[in-house]
């Protein structure tokens, strides 16, 4: 039977119509099943440590569960590759730091844009590292510790996450201050190479405070100094580099969390809400604190804070590595 021209227009346009009902109904129902976090690096360390303290109450305000993937490898940057080519639904999420989306993007060839691929969701923490080493130097202090290693340097093994990352940094600066160069070995992430500093296969260490607290409370490294502006409440006795007459190891680890290029701004904003109320948790505020790590203010929390913070630490530390030569490893 021929349709009238009135009644098939009108058909027509209402099939075509249904993909963006359909679009539409999906957004205002997002999420409707369980949302994947990436961990670029093995289990134990900070990352690890951080998506973990937020799954359940990231859960809670999502009414979905928040699966946990740890996909380590050549800096972080496997995994956050594949968050980079997940379908951007709202369903694949990263943390990361600027290990992952500003550095590795000065020493390797990536296959993704860490700007143009991702879009950021919320800015979770930022904390310093930790200066230690294995529990054979005989150094008591940051100083003593940079004399060691600049009459030792033939034969000192320093490890770190990552080439470029804020461990690997804080070793550059460590052979600034000591005028000195020793060996980095790389690691796929911080839990080996603190074993690898009990062990004392490796002599010196920037950790975070998240992986190596306990192991330095419970004497099995030595720990020197504090890569930030404050003193850290679980090791008051430990001062920070500045206070040791080194400002130039003012370093600081930033978290993010981010999703695939694309991801509908309705999950975003749902995403950045869910995180926001998890940060607010006086439960999560004390795990981080623990950690070692400061929340930022509501206002930083933003997509927006994220992308500036990025913009500026592109800015700041793509010259850097360029003049020091770093290269992947």
């Amino acid at each position: 039977m021929k349709l009238p021209r009135r009644r098939f227009l009108h058909l027509a346009a209402g099939a075509a119509a249904l993909p963006a009902v359909s679009g539409i109904a999906t957004a205002q129902t997002y999420p409707t099943r369980p949302i994947t976090m990436i961990v670029p690096y093995p289990p134990g360390g900070l990352f690890d440590a951080l998506a973990r303290v937020l799954a359940e109450p990231m859960r809670a305000a999502l009414s979905q569960p928040v699966v946990i993937e740890n996909i380590g490898g050549a800096g972080g940057s496997i995994g956050v590759g594949r968050v980079a080519r997940a379908v951007p639904d709202g369903y694949t999420v990263t943390v990361g730091s600027a290990d992952q989306f500003v550095v590795n993007a000065a020493i390797y060839s990536l296959q993704y844009d860490v700007v143009k691929d991702f879009e950021p969701v919320a800015l979770l923490m930022s904390g310093p590292t930790l200066i230690v080493s294995k529990t054979g130097v005989p150094s008591n202090n940051l100083k003593e510790l940079i004399a060691w290693l600049k009459a030792n340097h033939n034969k000192v093994v320093q490890g770190h996450n990552g080439s470029g990352g804020a461990q690997h940094l804080c070793g550059i600066e460590l052979q600034r201050a000591a005028g000195a160069s020793w060996q980095f070995v790389p690691y796929r992430g911080a839990a080996p190479a603190l074993q690898d500093v009990i062990g004392g296969r490796v002599d010196v260490l920037c950790p975070s405070p998240a992986g190596s607290l306990a192991m330095v409370q419970s004497g099995l490294m030595r720990a020197y100094a504090v890569t930030g502006s404050t003193r850290l409440p679980a090791l008051p006795d430990i001062p920070t580099a500045t206070e040791s007459g080194f400002p130039e190891l003012h370093i600081l680890v930033w978290g993010g969390l981010f999703a695939p290029k694309g991801t509908p701004e309705n999950a975003i904003a749902k995403l950045n809400s869910a995180v926001m109320s998890s940060l607010a948790n006086p439960a999560v505020r004390l795990q981080l604190a623990n950690l070692g790590q400061e929340i930022p203010p509501p206002e930083r929390q933003t997509p927006e804070a994220l992308r500036a913070l990025q913009k500026a630490e592109i800015e700041k530390w793509w010259p850097i590595i360029k003049e020091a030569g770093i290269k992947a490893e």
